[in-house]
């Protein structure tokens, strides 16, 4: 029952007959779509799972000998997983949990009971480093763009920053892009339709130029209509909103002339909230003028053209649909980014240098229905209200520099040296506005955020040694220095002044909140200057126990810088100690894996930010916990159980505990603060669960495959998840604000033909499941009205491709 003791990763990547000494992480070659997954073959010809080569420690070796909890996912199952965002990615790694953050469009990434639901603005850093091809990518948009034609992925669990670098807190994400082959003409294409108007394309071609040349072509388009329909006006008597409007007035309200309400200001057609139109293309080019000096460069842009996700009233009102919701506010989300990523290797005998450079613009606007349409208006400026979260213009820039020198043959000592740079130039405009009723009605609280430049500079040096003691001990020790400087340039937050004489009107992008004649005053002043550094290291210990099994213990330390936030207010960095204890091992010839990691986390000044209201001004607020703790078990094991059969199996069990923290959020109908010195609503949250961590997950993936008589071949497939319930924020406040526990399941049904074309049936969430990611509360405390982010519902299609 070894197989059953929790857990398989998404293995497969390249072959290699035995585990080969380590070398410089090199560029993969790319594998073709619509398998379902490779072979490899022992020593005496009997079938095998292929080895697994991993870039973890910055240079390539077997997973199986790598002492790090990283899972690989490699081309196949990607493929097999029918993944096309980070999203998609969750379900396949121990400890990784995330959610999709509606306002600003973004996906939130927790790993190992650590993230940052508000890593969405300008401001704020994740917790987990996301890489592309080894490039940072430092906003929180990188991990809502289109995954499509990779080689793999590799998720690092654990502090990384000693070779991985800033905001590697918790873990590593790094995407490995498709390269270009040698004297290889080849490609695919891919077409696919389901529910919901599903409609995607997909495909590579790649390109000789001779020799020492080659150039990939890839793309990939996905679109799909919005999941929330549009709930009808509401139907209110003339009279019962004249009464409600004379209240109004009669209770001191500003008395502006009574009008009806506006039925045409409800949204009932156009595109639809939790939309998808999305299209990528990358072109890559590979040097290779001789066997020492390889150069991997590509271009990349991306464009989204879909819709935010809208939350979702928990219970319904009486009569509407589930997945439907008034809105007053028509979603759209505008982003473009092109990226250049860059890798220049050489061998220089016996060393190997590697220059990894990156850069990327982006820019982009959306509008969002921020009041959810939880509360109906009972007359034009009462009930309600109308609230929108628009970004007006979004952009940021950023290049990356690491030079890496380090040893390429087994020694007795492997070592790395390395120098980073990296920059970023970010700006915003967010306007909220927030009116009584509707949008015809009076202004409650109205502000637009403008940061013109807020810029990051990072520098960092770092080197790692294994000694190797003996051909079975290995004993490593690591360490980076890195330094932050952080500044706001004229970033302002410009308030609603309450100008009898200035338009009552919504804040739009054609309002200028910087002229008095608006009606605007500047609220908050921005800018401000951060600068630190931090030293982090790495110790651990790696015995071989045999030739096919190993154990290894370590003790890390992450950081993330610290900053400041709205109203040049500092918050401090956040560090961790990390304590872990592996064990990997490959039994029954080669047709089994089983790896397993116990960990601890010991954090310090533990970063928590919200959106929140100071001295009647909303804005974006930093603070430290005490700290927080955090620990836990991972297993993952695959095994092929016959020539046919491939059953892998992932599980995680998760404790955590928040230091002393006493914590506000808009996001919430929270009670009035104890402490009357604090001021507005707070609730002390000292020792309660994370969020996006259930005490145990599971995930199940088991794979036959039928070989037919004339050589094709039809392979059913199902992926099963079941997790315990989790905290969907920091304050643990019930039911509204917690997933139940849950289970739920993806099937296909791939057919292989051997004349190089596919056609893949699919069913994700089978049971229709309603999930939880993120949740917040309007109303009251006493008497909250419960909204939330959902997963998916039900999808099923059908995609068709041919390899060439």
């Amino acid at each position: 029952m070894a197989v059953l003791a929790l857990m398989a990763g998404a293995v497969h990547a390249q072959q290699a007959p035995d585990t080969p000494a380590p070398q410089p992480a090199p560029q993969q070659e790319s594998a073709p779509q619509g398998s379902t997954g490779a072979t490899a073959e022992t020593k005496d010809g009997k079938q095998a799972l292929p080895q697994v080569l991993v870039t973890a420690t910055k240079r390539s070796t077997s997973l199986q000998k790598t002492p790090v909890s990283v899972t690989a996912i490699n081309a196949s199952t990607l493929e097999d997983a029918h993944v096309k965002s980070m999203l998609d990615v969750f379900n396949l790694v121990p400890s990784m949990q995330g959610t999709g953050q509606g306002d600003h469009g973004i996906v939130s990434i927790t790993l190992r009971g650590i993230g940052n639901d508000s890593a969405k603005t300008e401001y704020a850093d994740p917790e987990v480093a996301l890489f592309v091809d080894g490039v940072f990518a430092p906003r929180p948009e990188g991990a809502a763009t289109m995954l499509f034609d990779l080689d793999g992925i590799e998720v690092l669990r654990g502090p990384q920053g000693t070779l991985w670098g800033r905001n590697s807190t918790v873990g590593t994400i790094n995407m490995k892009t498709a390269k270009p082959v040698l004297r290889d003409s080849s490609g695919y294409v891919e077409g696919g339709v389901g529910n919901y108007a599903r409609m995607g394309v997909k495909g590579a071609v790649n390109i000789p130029l001779g020799d020492t040349a080659a150039a990939r072509l890839a793309f990939a388009h996905e679109q799909h209509d919005g999941y929330v329909s549009y709930q009808r006006p509401p139907e209110i008597s003339l009279a019962s909103q004249q009464a409600a409007y004379n209240a109004y007035v009669a209770g001191g309200g500003t008395a502006v002339g009574f009008q009806p309400i506006n039925n045409s200001l409800f949204v009932q057609s156009g595109d639809k909230y939790n939309a998808q139109n999305q299209t990528a293309a990358r072109l890559s080019f590979l040097l290779k003028p001789s066997d020492k000096l390889r150069w991997d460069v590509s271009l990349e842009h991306f464009m989204d053209r879909g819709t935010p996700s809208m939350s979702l009233m928990q219970t319904p009102r009486e009569g509407e649909k589930f997945w439907s919701a008034l809105i007053d506010t028509a979603p759209s989300l505008k982003r473009d980014s092109t990226s250049i990523r860059s890798r220049l290797e050489y061998d220089l005998g016996g060393m190997a240098l590697a220059y990894v450079a990156g850069y990327t613009h982006f820019k982009g606007s959306g509008t969002y229905d921020q009041d959810f349409g939880v509360n109906v208006p009972t007359s034009f400026t009462t009930g309600g209200p109308h609230q929108a979260d628009n970004t007006v213009w979004s952009k940021y820039t950023s290049h990356s520099h690491e030079v890496t020198l380090q040893s390429n043959e087994r020694q007795t000592i492997d070592w790395v040296l390395g120098l980073y740079y990296a920059a970023e130039d970010n700006g915003i405009r967010f306007d909220i506005p927030i009116m009584n009723g509707t949008q015809q009605g009076t202004v409650s609280w109205q502000g637009s955020f403008i940061q013109p430049k807020e810029t990051v500079d990072s520098t960092a040096a770092f080197g790692q040694a294994t000694w190797n003691l003996s051909e079975a001990f290995h004993v490593t020790g690591g360490l980076r220095y890195t330094h932050d400087d952080r500044k706001n340039k004229g970033g302002r937050g410009w308030v609603w002044a309450g100008n009898a004489s200035a338009p009552q009107i919504p804040l739009n992008p054609s309002v200028d909140p910087t002229n008095p004649a608006n009606g605007y005053t500047a609220g908050n002043i921005n800018d401000a200057h951060y600068t630190g550094n931090k030293t982090t290291w790495l110790a651990r210990a790696a015995y071989d126990l045999s030739k096919t099994a190993m154990v290894y213990a370590s003790v890390s330390t992450g950081y993330k810088s610290g900053g400041t936030g709205d109203g040049g207010l500092p918050y401090g960095p956040e560090t961790l100690t990390n304590y872990e204890l592996g064990y990997k091992t490959t039994l029954w010839d080669g047709r089994m894996t089983f790896n397993a990691s116990a960990y601890h986390m010991k954090f310090k000044d533990f970063q928590f930010s919200a959106p929140v209201i100071v001295n009647g001004n909303r804005q974006f607020a930093y603070s430290n916990a005490e700290g927080a703790k955090v620990s836990g078990l991972e297993v993952e094991t695959a095994v092929m159980l016959t020539s046919d059969d491939k059953l892998q199996l992932s599980a995680s069990y998760t404790k955590t505990k928040l230091g002393q923290l006493v914590a506000a959020s808009n996001d919430y109908a929270l009670p009035t603060c104890f402490d009357p010195a604090l001021g507005g609503n707070c609730v002390d949250v000292t020792g309660n669960e994370l969020p996006h961590a259930p005490k145990f997950a599971l995930q199940l993936m088991y794979e036959h495959n039928f070989p037919l008589s004339n050589g094709d071949g039809i392979a059913p497939r199902i992926s099963f998840h079941y997790q315990t319930a989790n905290w969907l924020s920091v304050f643990n406040l019930g039911d509204g604000d917690r997933q139940k526990a849950y289970s739920t399941a993806d099937i296909s049904l791939r057919y292989t033909s051997k004349r190089n074309w596919y056609a893949d049936l699919y069913v994700r969430n089978v049971s229709d499941e309603k999930i939880k990611t993120s949740a917040g509360s309007a109303g009251t405390y006493a008497n909250p009205i419960w909204v939330a982010q959902y997963s998916a519902p039900r999808t099923f299609g059908l995609n068709a491709g041919y390899n060439f």
